[in-house]
């Protein structure tokens, strides 16, 4: 898969110490520093590039929450590939005020 692609991931974090959004930020700050375009939401966050580039970043996602005090990870992936680039703003540029 050469082509752009649209992953949205979820990790629901367990701790016995941490509180799951803190690291759930954890996770979101990997995303933000890797370059990609992404757009945070309520239950996801949706990634787009390629999609050797993404799985790198779900990764040290994991990574980042494990080492932030995760005791276990429930990680979700939806993937949206095609013949084409797979674009975010496809798919929500009429939504966008």
């Amino acid at each position: 898969m050469q082509n752009i692609v649209n992953i949205a991931l979820q990790i629901l974090p367990a701790s016995k110490n941490k509180h799951p959004y803190a690291l759930v930020d954890k996770a979101i700050r990997v995303i933000e520093k890797s370059g990609l375009k992404y757009r945070v939401t309520p239950f996801e966050t949706v990634m787009e590039g390629s999609y050797d580039e993404i799985m790198t970043v779900v990764k040290k996602a994991q990574e980042a929450c494990y080492a932030a005090g995760a005791d276990s990870l429930m990680t979700y992936l939806k993937i949206q590939s095609a013949k084409e680039d797979v674009r975010i703003s496809d798919k929500m540029e009429k939504y966008d005020i």
